[in-house]
């Protein structure tokens, strides 16, 4: 029997055989004999350090030698870079805090409440309601524990254009930004998930004679959303927010609100002669410039290039402004204000899409009988 000595107390190990008990006594005579020369041997900063160890590690009643093997250990996993080690407890300790269990359809529901009390807008809200509503159907778990795993394996089985996947991620990762910061979910598991680079084509314009068309198909009811796409350049979903109240014919511009605009930023558009004329007749309209329905709004658009026999691409008034307008000014800043995105967006989609004379026909496109000059009006108060 051998007595051994583990953190200040004494063990007594016991052997098959008089020479095992022999050699293991060999070894513990050898292992104490050198520790008991370091210890002799420290200077006096040395001793200091050591101090500093043990009263660090008072709070926590653990031993400096079985501490510093186990960090040894530790840093043998991460290749010997201790602010890896470090990395990595702060990673265990994010992964592991404690969460409030709640499934993700119930955390959906609180999010949607949440959104809609800050005013979101209705087609912005059902947006995240459709989505996540599908998230919600085939996540039947608490949002804690949902994976990254789990999730790349839902975003690649459903299947989506490179545009819609990225549109899915990032409401999946709006979710789990607000789960955890309400203590749902320890982490983001989106964060980890692919990403998609969305490469943009070129982007479509109508040409002068295409617009004229359009505008000449269009029911009454859609014929001044048309005309404020073309030739102010208005998003469709700005549109559909958009007031006769915030068309100023007198004074020759559109004011979009924060309230209205998509980056919740008001903006001042020109309003151009040739948009003022189609506008002229609906001075005296006050409420809604679109009454409809956002669907109806879409409805609207289809039948309008279908009666003029003209294929109806996506987000080119806004596009065809942009590219005609900056043609005509040459200044990527002046349209971007008008615009409501930055000078590299304009520089970046819709330098030298047309030229300065199409430019001139773009916004020469005027209702049939009206004046080359349109006389102020004043909208309903």
């Amino acid at each position: 029997m051998v007595a051994n000595y583990v953190e200040g107390k004494r063990r007594f190990d016991s052997y098959a055989t008089e020479a095992e008990a022999l050699d293991a006594a060999g070894r513990l005579v050898r292992r104490l004999s050198g520790r008991q020369v370091v210890a002799a041997s420290l200077t006096n900063e040395q001793a200091v350090e050591y101090s500093a160890a043990v009263q660090a590690l008072a709070p926590f009643n653990l031993p400096l030698s079985t501490t510093a093997s186990t960090v040894a250990a530790c840093l043998e996993l991460v290749g010997g870079d201790l602010p890896s080690l470090h990395a990595a407890a702060k990673f265990y300790a994010a992964r592991h805090k404690q969460t409030t269990r709640k499934p993700v359809a119930e955390v959906v529901s609180e999010l949607l409440t949440v959104k809609e009390a800050r005013r979101c807008s209705p087609r912005y809200l059902s947006d995240l309601q459709s989505r996540l509503g599908h998230f919600a159907v085939d996540f039947k778990k608490d949002c804690c524990d949902v994976t990254t795993a789990q999730a790349q394996a839902w975003f690649d089985a459903l299947n989506l254009s490179p545009q819609s996947y990225k549109n899915y991620r990032t409401v999946a990762h709006l979710l789990f930004e607000f789960a955890r910061a309400r203590g749902y979910a320890a982490y983001n598991p989106i964060t980890d998930v692919e990403k998609l680079k969305v490469r943009a084509g070129e982007a479509e314009v109508y040409t002068p004679a295409e617009i004229r068309k359009l505008l000449a198909a269009a029911a009454p009811s859609f014929l001044p959303c048309l005309a404020i796409g073309a030739f102010a350049g208005v998003r469709s979903a700005e549109i559909e927010r958009l007031e006769w109240s915030d068309i100023h014919l007198a004074e020759r511009h559109i004011v979009v609100g924060k309230d209205k605009a998509k980056t919740a930023s008001r903006r001042i558009i020109p309003l151009h002669e040739n948009l003022a004329a189609w506008l002229a007749p609906h001075a005296a309209q006050s409420g809604m410039v679109w009454h409809d329905t956002h669907n109806a709004f879409s409805v609207a658009k289809r039948n309008t290039a279908r009666a003029a026999c003209v294929k109806w691409k996506k987000n080119a008034l806004r596009h065809s402004y942009a590219s005609y307008r900056f043609a005509q000014t040459t200044d990527a800043g002046r349209v971007a204000g008008e615009l409501g995105n930055s000078a590299a967006i304009v520089h970046r989609h819709y330098r030298e899409l047309v030229r300065s004379a199409d430019a001139d026909s773009w916004f020469a496109v005027k209702p049939e009988g009206a004046a080359v000059n349109i006389l102020p009006m004043k909208t309903a108060q």
